[in-house]
């Protein structure tokens, strides 16, 4: 009996939303994207939107620049190129880990999910739509 995967089935992945906090006083957040990995599979992929509208509706004077440069840096980190530093050096996994360990910034991690998926790019596009549009 062979342990090689069938593409047929379904495999373990996880996923988190990515968060803007705008004042961490008022205790309100914002879905500005989703980070998808896949260990069987070697998948890590994020995706971002970003509705600037409704984000300053939480707080008018909201740096937006700041919000786009750490999702710019979060997208490097996932897809692990040079722009990613230190980071592009490590596997899918650990880079994953990183991108959901809590932290204190205007762009925060949800919590960890799991699921069963045959497509790991499909979810990441239904999770955007699902938990951030």
């Amino acid at each position: 009996m062979s342990n090689i995967r069938s593409p047929e089935e379904p495999t373990v992945f996880e996923y988190a939303a990515l968060r803007v906090v705008p004042r961490v006083e008022r205790g309100e957040v914002m879905n500005v994207g989703v980070v998808v990995y896949c260990r069987a599979l070697d998948y890590l992929g994020c995706r971002t939107h970003v509705d600037e509208r409704r984000l300053l509706a939480l707080d008018p004077s909201l740096d937006l620049e700041g919000v786009r440069a750490a999702l710019k840096a979060v997208g490097a980190v996932c897809d692990g190129g040079e722009r990613a530093g230190q980071a592009a050096e490590e596997p899918p996994g650990a880079r994953f880990r990183w991108l959901t360990a809590p932290r204190s910034t205007i762009v925060q991690p949800g919590p960890v999910h799991a699921g069963l998926t045959r497509d790991p790019e499909a979810e990441l596009h239904r999770l955007l739509e699902l938990l951030v549009k």
